[in-house]
């Protein structure tokens, strides 16, 4: 899977629409294989990023969780320190 596809359930505050289209943006660039599709699939390429981008949110809507939700800067830290560990 894409590494830039981020995990946006169950932090506070909860992911926006934008972070949420973001991650649909990725995941259909990933499938299609285009970072900018042509002006012929432009159209497909679109409708499927507003497609995931609705069940993207539905789904994240609908999920519960008893765990505390998490906290963006204490994720984006460890991430940080997990690359670091990776790449030196």
């Amino acid at each position: 899977m894409c590494r830039n596809i981020k995990t946006l359930f169950n932090f506070d505050p909860p992911a926006t629409g934008d972070e949420i289209h973001a991650s649909a943006l990725q995941f259909v660039r990933k499938l299609s294989g285009f970072n900018k599709p042509s002006q012929a699939n432009a159209e497909a390429f679109d409708r499927a990023v507003a497609e995931i981008s609705d069940s993207a949110r539905r789904l994240l809507t609908s999920l519960h969780t008893h765990a505390p939700a998490r906290d963006r800067e204490t994720e984006a830290e460890k991430a940080r320190e997990r690359s670091r560990l990776r790449f030196g």
